[in-house]
């Protein structure tokens, strides 16, 4: 079973996915990491169909449109329901897990605080989807 090739990003912190690049081109070169900015430019990127990602990384606080709006429109659309979505986020509150679990997060992850705690955390989501099938997992 081959690992993923094509993961998305949406987080708004610049840093955050200048991080996530940086530890994608380390922990796997051969994926292809989309970033995008906000919880709108995923929705658009995604309903585009140019590429449908295997798994989404995303963020829930941003401005505009946040990551459990992103999310319940996902589960809504018939052609994107059946990604995985990792929520990977600050927070840690109950009551956001919750909330991320009842709109059918496949994940929840709170982001490490230095960056070689993120890149093992990174390392074990990238594994966990390597070795998991998924809807658009070929047989």
């Amino acid at each position: 079973m081959s690992l993923p090739r094509h993961y998305l990003l949406v987080d708004d912190n610049l840093q955050d996915r200048m991080l996530a690049q940086e530890a994608f081109e380390l922990l796997c070169p051969a994926c292809i990491l989309i970033c995008v900015e906000s919880g709108a430019a995923a929705l658009d990127f995604l309903q585009s169909g140019l590429v449908q990602p295997d798994v989404v990384l995303l963020d829930l606080n941003m401005p505009g449109m946040n990551g459990f709006e992103v999310l319940q429109e996902m589960k809504r659309d018939a052609r994107l329901v059946r990604i995985p979505v990792v929520i990977l986020t600050t927070s840690g509150v109950q009551k956001d897990i919750e909330q991320a679990y009842t709109l059918h997060a496949s994940s929840y992850l709170v982001k490490s605080a230095s960056f070689t705690s993120f890149l093992q955390q990174l390392e074990r989501v990238l594994e966990y989807w390597r070795t998991s099938r998924t809807a658009s997992s070929s047989a």
